[in-house]
C-alpha cells in the first residue's frame, strides 16, 4: 500500500507540473486582463473620432447627421486649390475689390486683404486657415474657378468642391459655398469632415500650414512695394496641446461651434471633429476628451 501511494503521489505531481507548464507556455496565467477605457461623454451635438494610421473609428457621436460647416468649409476649399494640376504656390494673384465688398456684406471674417496687393497661393492659403480669412478664400476660389466673371468663377470652384467631396466618399455632405458662409445648405457630418481631414492632412504644404501659430505675409502693392502684413494668428487656441497638428475651426449662429482636428504623440494618430458645440470653452473641451480617449483606445 505505501509504494501504491508513493506511485500515485509522483504521477499526480508529474501531471501538475505539466499542467503547469503548459499553461505559462500559452502565457494564460502572465497576461493582465486589459483595462477598460471609459467612453468619454461630449457636449457637441456631433462627434467622430478615427484611428489616423487605418481609418478605424474610435467614437462616434450622430456621425452621420447633416449639420452646418461653418468654416470647417475651408478645409475643402484648400484641399481642391491643392489638388490643382502644376499648381504654382508663389503664383500671385490681385486683391479685387469684390473681395472687400464681399466681407463688408456678409459681415465675415478676414484675413484683411488690400485691394490691388499681389498675394502668393501659399499667402492666401496662410490667410484663409489661420485668421478664417473669407477674403482669402473668396481669392482662392476665383483664382481656380472657370468662367467670365468673379460671379461664374466662384460656382463652378464651388461645384469642384462637391465633386471632390464625392470622389472622396463624403455621402452626406454639399457645399453652396467656398468658405462656409451660406444659403443654409453647405453641411456636411463629422464621419465626413473627419474623411476630409485625412485626406487634405497627406498634403505637406496643407499640413505645414495648419499647425502654424502665428504667419507675417510680405506682399507687393500697387506700387511694386513690399508690404509686410499685420501677423496672422490661427483661431485654432488647441495647438501644441498633448500633439494636436491642427485642423480648421469652425463657429456662426446657426452652426454653433465646430472643429477638426488632428493630433500626433508617441507614434499614435488620431484625427476626428466636432460639431455644433453650444461654447468655444465646450468645443475645447469636447476635443481634449476625444483626442486623450483615442490616445488610449490605441495604446
Amino acid at each position: 500500500m505505501k509504494t501504491a501511494n508513493k506511485s500515485f503521489r509522483v504521477r499526480r505531481a508529474a501531471a501538475v507540473v505539466v499542467t503547469t507548464g503548459a499553461v505559462l507556455a500559452t502565457g494564460a496565467l502572465t497576461a493582465a486582463p486589459a483595462q477598460a477605457v471609459t467612453t468619454p461623454t461630449i457636449t457637441a451635438k456631433g462627434g467622430f473620432l478615427m484611428n489616423s494610421a487605418n481609418g478605424k473609428t474610435l467614437y462616434s457621436k450622430a456621425p452621420d447627421t447633416k449639420r452646418l460647416t461653418a468654416s470647417t468649409t475651408k478645409i475643402m476649399t484648400a484641399k481642391v486649390v491643392l489638388s490643382q494640376s502644376n499648381l504654382n504656390l508663389d503664383a500671385k494673384i490681385t486683391i479685387k475689390k469684390d473681395y472687400s465688398d464681399y466681407i463688408v456684406r456678409k459681415g465675415a471674417s478676414s484675413a484683411h486683404l488690400i485691394v490691388g496687393d499681389k498675394v502668393t497661393v501659399r499667402q492666401l492659403l496662410y490667410g484663409m486657415m489661420l485668421p478664417s480669412g473669407c477674403d482669402a478664400a473668396m481669392a482662392l476660389a476665383d483664382k481656380f474657378g472657370t468662367g467670365s466673371t468673379v460671379s461664374a468663377r466662384t460656382k463652378s470652384f464651388i461645384a469642384k468642391m462637391n465633386s471632390t467631396a464625392k470622389s472622396l466618399g463624403m455621402k452626406n455632405t454639399k457645399f453652396d459655398s467656398f468658405d462656409g458662409i451660406s444659403n443654409g445648405s453647405n453641411a456636411s457630418t463629422p464621419r465626413d469632415l473627419t474623411l476630409l481631414a485625412r485626406s487634405a492632412m497627406k498634403s505637406s504644404t496643407f499640413k505645414a500650414v495648419v499647425k502654424t501659430k502665428s504667419y507675417k505675409a510680405k506682399t507687393i502693392t500697387k506700387t511694386g512695394s513690399t508690404r509686410t502684413m499685420a501677423a496672422w494668428t490661427n483661431t485654432n487656441t488647441l495647438l501644441g496641446w498633448n500633439g494636436t497638428l491642427g485642423i480648421k475651426t469652425g463657429s456662426g449662429t446657426d452652426s454653433k461651434y465646430c472643429l477638426v482636428f488632428a493630433a500626433t504623440k508617441n507614434g499614435e494618430s488620431v484625427m476626428g471633429a466636432v460639431m455644433t458645440a453650444s461654447s468655444a470653452a465646450n468645443r475645447t473641451a469636447d476635443v481634449k476628451k476625444l483626442i486623450n480617449y483615442g490616445y488610449a483606445k490605441i495604446s
